[in-house]
């Protein structure tokens, strides 16, 4: 674990969900290549996959032109949720220690956001999976931002919903250069976890503050985590 900087007070945590808490950027990886495929784009798997963390409206035109996107790009959006939900959903996991993290930081105070760029739907989905829909205050899914990450909506849109909070008392984790840079975008600093694939060097070049295998890490490591630093 690097960690770069000492914080002050934190009260809020944000956090991102696919690749962070639950074990899906294979799976969203998957769901893209399959839906790209059935409407004539072979697209390879690794490429697609260094995209996830990012909403359809900012993945997409890396693979297509706007033509392209002008003509189908809503169809095939359409077609990878479904296709999400029908073949993969079954597949997604938990990482170990997130419910247990989500109930430290509830004892000691802290209010708790989720900002994601999945759909609404599928982001009620993962919190049954992360068995956390109790002890979530505020989420932000794609229906909140007009613009997916790395452009900081999500973020935007979930400090507006933990009022009273002042940005620099916000903590955000993620898996993804485009959580860090977003959240850097919304005047928010990022904890950066190992657990979503991304390469640790990514991460900091993004801007995270400090470097996680998984919430399970972060958990055996609280007390001297960015989430527990105090003045």
């Amino acid at each position: 674990m690097l960690q770069k900087l000492v914080r002050k007070m934190v009260r809020s945590v944000i956090f991102d969900v696919d690749g962070t808490l639950i074990d899906s950027v294979d799976v969203h990886a998957q769901a893209w290549q399959d839906a790209f495929r059935d409407f004539g784009d072979a697209i390879p798997f690794d490429d697609i996959r260094s995209q996830i963390g990012k909403g359809g409206d900012q993945l997409m035109p890396v693979f297509l032109s706007r033509q392209e996107i002008e003509a189908k790009g809503e169809a095939i959006e359409k077609h990878r949720g479904k296709i999400l939900r029908e073949r993969y959903f079954p597949k997604i996991k938990t990482f170990p220690g997130v419910r247990d993290l989500f109930q430290r930081l509830r004892r000691d105070g802290l209010r708790i956001a989720l900002a994601s760029s999945a759909k609404q739907d599928e982001l009620a989905f993962y919190k049954k999976v992360a068995r956390i829909e109790d002890l979530v205050d505020v989420e932000t899914s794609s229906d909140d931002a007009e613009k997916s990450k790395p452009h900081p909506d999500i973020f935007e849109a979930a400090l507006s919903r933990l009022t009273g909070t002042d940005p620099a008392d916000v903590i955000v984790v993620g898996d993804t250069p485009y959580d860090a840079e977003a959240a850097s975008k919304a005047g928010l600093q990022t904890v950066g976890v190992l657990c979503g694939g991304f390469p640790e060097a990514e991460l900091l070049s993004a801007g995270c503050i400090a470097i996680y295998q998984d919430p399970s890490d972060i958990l055996a490591r609280y007390d001297g985590s960015p989430l527990r630093a105090r003045k």
